[in-house]
């Protein structure tokens, strides 16, 4: 029987589980995922529960009950890829050779690679909210607070979902405001761009809106060093900034298996071709998700999106058929602002957010940058959509191309 393997059971993984399940013969393929763990975390919802907005229990899953029933999900460790033997070792020593492997090892945060930051202060005055470790304790800080300058920010990039310290920025302001105490806070946005996005007419849109809601941006600042004693977060240019409470963005990295398996790049990102998803130097990996090294977001959209391409590749390939380069880099991400409305965009490699209606031309019912209650609902609909039908593999009634239809420059 031959095998396809697929590394970590998170967005993209189970994705491509699911929809490979149902498309290759029983009698002749096994789909197996690996993961060290049972626990799927439905990542969108870390942003809302320093907030209140959700309770941990809605944004937790097992991923034995979201995988399809012909899908083997191995639970542990992963010691090495041996790529030239197409191999996967555990730890504890048993070995599964593969056909395909399909990399979805995501990303993990790196705080303890900024000096300073998990000493003095670390979950006292200083937390991250892209773990729920740390989304949880920063409710509980949160709920208790008096006021003082809350930095939010972002050590480097790349980072999982790029619009997040964003959203994390327009929904403090909100949460302040509405508990009458926004004269108290003040609120910073320390990052290590030049504006408030990586997209010009993006970050335009964003940083006017920040500047509205009286929120500072310190652009290029590229944090060096953390001395939590003193509540100062210092960058490599010798700038300083002091806080009363800081929301990290840590470094990024890739899954520490691709580093020690030899197969990443100096951050264990994944070399993968930027249209049909496939390693250059091992023909039967391909990748999707948070693992790759592509110049696209991190984002659970992008997963989506890519899925429908490397599916369709993955049977290409087992068939000794052509590889369609069929990813474009389509993102499209919802972005909170607080007070019952959302901003929505839509871009790709090569064309920047516009724009316009989404997703039907003219029509809609989504404002492309624009805020807009329709918007915000789209955003709290998408915790059902996932667990219903982007994890199953299921199709939505979305190209996983970017049109220009509908968008306006």
């Amino acid at each position: 029987m031959k095998r396809i393997v697929i590394l970590g059971a998170g967005t993209g993984g189970s994705m491509m589980a699911n929809r490979l399940a149902r498309l290759l013969p029983e009698d002749g393929w096994r789909v197996t995922v690996i993961d060290r763990d049972d626990v799927h975390v439905y990542q969108p919802g870390l942003l809302f529960l320093p907030f209140g907005a959700y309770r941990t229990d809605e944004i937790l899953k097992r991923r034995k009950h979201i995988l399809d029933a012909r899908v083997e999900l191995k639970l542990g460790e992963i010691d090495r890829v041996a790529p030239d033997e197409s191999s996967v070792t555990m730890l504890g020593g048993e070995k599964l050779v593969y056909d395909v492997l399909i990399v979805s090892t995501g990303c993990r945060i790196l705080p303890e690679q900024t000096e300073g930051l998990t000493g003095a202060g670390w979950k006292d005055t200083a937390f991250d909210f892209y773990t729920l470790e740390g989304a949880e304790a920063l409710r509980h800080k949160l709920a208790g607070w008096e006021g003082g300058r809350l930095v939010v920010n972002v050590v480097e990039m790349p980072i999982k979902c790029p619009v997040a310290p964003l959203e994390f920025l327009f929904l403090a302001e909100a949460f302040f405001t509405e508990r009458g105490m926004r004269d108290k806070v003040e609120l910073v946005y320390a990052t290590p761009l030049e504006g408030a996005f990586t997209k010009p007419r993006a970050s335009a849109a964003f940083g006017d809106m920040l500047a509205r809601r009286g929120i500072q941006v310190l652009g290029d600042f590229a944090a060096s060093e953390v001395d939590g004693s003193r509540g100062v977060l210092k960058s490599y240019d010798g700038r300083e900034t002091n806080y009363d409470l800081l929301v990290t963005v840590p470094a990024h990295g890739g899954a520490e298996v691709i580093a020690k398996s030899g197969m990443g790049d100096a951050s264990g990102w994944l070399p993968t071709d930027k249209h049909t998803l496939q390693n250059p130097r091992f023909p039967n990996v391909f990748a999707l998700g948070d693992a790759t090294d592509l110049p696209s977001s991190k984002a659970g959209a992008v997963a989506h999106f890519q899925s429908e391409v490397l599916v369709d590749n993955v049977m290409r390939f087992i068939s000794g058929r052509p590889l369609d380069p069929g990813f474009d880099g389509h993102t499209n991400c919802f972005i909170e602002t607080g007070y019952g409305k959302a901003m929505l965009i839509d871009f790709n490699y090569v064309t920047e957010p516009l724009p316009g209606r989404f997703p039907l031309p003219g029509i809609g019912p989504f404002t492309l940058l624009e805020e807009s209650a329709t918007n915000h609902w789209g955003k709290l609909a998408f915790k059902w959509a996932y667990w219903n039908v982007l994890l199953a593999g299921k199709d939505l009634p979305l190209d996983h191309r970017m049109l220009l239809a509908g968008k306006w420059s």
